[in-house]
């Protein structure tokens, strides 16, 4: 039998041509996985230092000065510290679930940024059921909350659990109505389809002006959802030393501390695609025809255009976040409940049952 040594040769390069292809695939698969995480981070980083010059200023103080120029490095100078430092376990305590909590939290909400739309072309998943997805995968962050206080074995710490859990119940539903009554506006729960409904008429497109008793329901949900002040409940220090978290040391905490920041960032972003129109210019095409062509002609600066819109309308939004945290005083945990479920749940039914009486005069 004689084998012929140019069709082995051919085979093989065949294979090796296949191979290398799979592997191109992979990386092409990994790269907007990779870009988007490497921007979350940025992100909070910015917000940190954001949260502190503005609260520095509100309070006429000094902020970072230090840490590299106007103490922009001071966030990553914290989480190299906490990355060194020692974890303790309580010795009493339940060590899985103490150790499970913090990485449901942040595993939960960075899921959520999978069905964000940066920009026309730039979402890891434009799925039909977007919004309704991030509200069921963040919804899971308050169980680590409540692992996490059960698990540490102390009275303070679960205690700041079962508020996370009780908190997260009361603002949730108003939250979700809410975001029920923009998909009833889009006709769809595509966070791409939600954005493109928005950028027919410019600035007056906006969900903003179509809905805005949804839109201060969403806002103050979504403040609730994230524990910020005034709804810190949660890990209320003069009460509770620091909720959930007192037991905690060195990377765990700083887990917990990031996941805060996550999920104010995702919530901003949320904003800005249901309501702020997302990644459009926000300006009448008749305005400005000659930056929509060059948009439409060229994919790399259009993306580009629509990432900075997004971000830009995004921090504006963070803005009056971390300004109301460092401006208003804590609620007591018996107003907070009254606020959720005697008046923002009301109002947010109301809200769905105009908008869907509308939609069906409409038609």
């Amino acid at each position: 039998m004689i084998i012929d040594t140019t069709e082995i040769q051919a085979i093989y390069s065949f294979s090796r041509l296949e191979s290398l292809k799979e592997v191109y695939r992979i990386i092409w698969t990994l790269v907007p996985i990779f870009t988007l995480v490497l921007g979350i981070t940025l992100g909070v980083l910015v917000i940190v230092w954001l949260e502190r010059e503005i609260s520095a200023g509100i309070q006429q103080r000094i902020g970072p000065e230090y840490a590299g120029p106007l103490g922009i490095f001071q966030a990553l100078a914290d989480g190299t510290k906490l990355l060194f430092k020692e974890n303790l376990l309580p010795s009493r305590g339940d060590t899985r679930l103490f150790s499970i909590g913090p990485a449901i939290a942040v595993i939960s909400i960075l899921l959520s940024y999978s069905v964000i739309p940066f920009s026309s072309r730039f979402i890891l998943a434009d799925l039909s059921i977007g919004v309704f997805l991030w509200i069921a995968v963040s919804s899971l962050a308050p169980v680590g909350l409540l692992m996490s206080g059960y698990g540490s074995n102390n009275k303070y710490s679960f205690l700041g659990g079962l508020r996370a859990a009780a908190q997260s119940i009361s603002y949730e539903i108003p939250l979700t109505l809410c975001v029920l009554s923009i998909s009833l506006l889009s006709n769809s729960s595509s966070t791409v389809d939600v954005v493109e409904v928005q950028s027919k008429y410019g600035f007056w497109g906006w969900n903003l002006w179509r809905q805005p008793i949804g839109f201060i329901v969403f806002l103050i949900s979504s403040l609730a959802e994230c524990e910020r002040l005034p709804f810190d409940l949660p890990e209320a220090e003069e009460e509770l030393v620091a909720g959930y978290q007192t037991e905690y040391s060195g990377i765990k905490f700083g887990l917990f501390y990031v996941a805060s920041y996550l999920n104010l960032l995702v919530s901003s972003l949320f904003v800005t695609v249901l309501y702020l129109g997302g990644w459009n210019f926000s300006i009448p095409y008749i305005f400005t025809t000659e930056l929509f062509d060059i948009n439409k002609r060229s994919q790399v600066f259009g993306t580009i255009i629509g990432i900075f819109i997004t971000l830009a309308k995004t921090y504006l939004f963070l803005f009056i976040s971390i300004a109301t945290r460092w401006t208003l005083p804590r609620l007591r945990m018996d107003q907070l409940l009254n606020l959720g479920w005697k008046f923002l749940l009301p109002i947010s039914l109301g809200n769905l049952l105009l908008t869907t009486s509308f939609q069906l005069l409409s038609l």
